[in-house]
């Protein structure tokens, strides 16, 4: 069974720079004015004394060098990590997608949220899936949810992996009060990729969507789903499947993603699509990549930076924008932000409108309710 191409780890991030071959040499970061035309980045230094420098170092994202593991340590110990982020860029007049920055669009979007229940009679819960890289930010979505609802700021313990075997998980969204669940349901398993061959398989993420995989089930890359599987779920009715996709991507990252994940997104979703489940996509951490958004997520709408990189995500992914929203999730912070619930909540509703399609297209239209989303397609 041919397995997924390995995605390099890259939560620890990439070093750039280059080797100094003079002891006295000074060297310090050049901030460029103008961004790179290609990446959006601009790598460089200012030498301050006459130096020998080796090698060439170019703007071009495609001939960056890497620092690696063949560098002598008198080298390495020259070297200092170059990294700008891009230049400032005046904010739009206006928002390119309408939303409301408000304490009562947050209360409206969490009652919306929380009274969602799927147009099928025989289904409570939408099962959504989030895929994608390792360090993406899919298990920080899923508690950053559950922090707005639950009033303050909190981690719930996600799914953990290893080389060898990796569980998936569910996560009932609750709401405010805790007594009763949302009609959400998001599902982790582990991330695309990770430096060391996981196990996953096309054959296994498939095998989840169809509703085969029982809940807790530890894949194993030796021993892939099947039907003597222990728990295997042989014919999964409509509540066991999975009813939407949400690929994950992280936007600080979407530049140095190896190219082999663009097949591999693409050739998930040419399966996924034949499966009948609709996709969209969260492009996470804008806050890493917008100064402006760091510091208020009610920028995000406004930024030249994010509407970019929300372009060069959709062509990573081979999917249009519209299928694409940006979120900032919770990492540090202990208090809970109007802007960022807002943000986060307007992703779970786009979320639930894919998913609410998935319903009117298996369900027969006298077994199912009317439902509070209807697309046009």
């Amino acid at each position: 069974m041919k397995k997924f191409s390995e995605v390099p780890s890259l939560g620890g991030g990439f070093s750039f720079g280059l080797p100094v071959t003079t002891a006295t040499t000074t060297v310090e970061p050049a901030i460029s004015t103008s961004a790179s035309p290609r990446s959006g980045f601009s790598f460089g230094a200012r030498v301050t004394t006459a130096t020998t420098v080796d090698p060439p170092i170019s703007t071009s994202a495609s001939s960056i060098n890497l620092i690696t593991s063949d560098v002598t340590s008198t080298e390495s110990s020259k070297t200092k990590p170059l990294f700008t982020f891009p230049a400032a860029q005046p904010k739009l007049d206006s928002q390119w997608r309408n939303l409301e920055w408000t304490e009562e669009k947050k209360t409206s979007l969490m009652k919306t949220v929380s009274s969602y229940r799927p147009s099928c009679r025989d289904v409570t819960q939408a099962r959504v899936l989030l895929l994608g890289p390792v360090g993406s930010g899919k298990s920080s979505f899923v508690s950053s949810v559950q922090s707005v609802f639950n009033g303050r700021v909190t981690n719930r313990a996600m799914v953990g992996s290893s080389s060898s075997s990796f569980t998936k998980k569910s996560f009932n969204i609750q709401a405010q009060k805790l007594e009763d669940p949302t009609g959400l349901v998001l599902c982790d398993i582990v991330g695309l990729g990770g430096g060391e061959m996981t196990g996953l398989t096309l054959h296994d993420i498939l095998s989840v969507i169809k509703g085969h995989v029982p809940e807790g089930h530890k894949f194993s890359s030796d021993q892939p789903v099947r039907s003597e599987t222990v728990g295997y779920v042989k014919r999964p009715s409509l509540k066991d499947k999975i009813h939407c996709v949400a690929f994950v991507v992280d936007a600080s990252k979407v530049l140095t993603y190896p190219k082999g994940l663009s097949s591999t997104f693409k050739l998930l979703r040419e399966h996924i699509s034949d499966l009948g489940v609709h996709q969209v996509a969260l492009l996470t951490h804008i806050d890493q990549i917008c100064p402006e958004t760091t510091k208020d997520a009610n920028q995000v709408y406004q930024s030249r930076i994010i509407q970019d990189m929300m372009g060069k995500a959709a062509a990573l992914l081979g999917m249009s924008t519209s299928y694409i929203v940006p979120v900032k999730n919770y990492s540090s912070e202990l208090d809970l932000d109007v802007n960022t619930d807002v943000l986060l909540l307007s992703a779970v509703d786009h979320i639930l409108q894919y998913a609410d399609l998935y319903f009117q297209d298996n369900t027969p239209q006298h077994t199912g309710s009317k439902s509070d989303y209807n697309i046009d397609v």
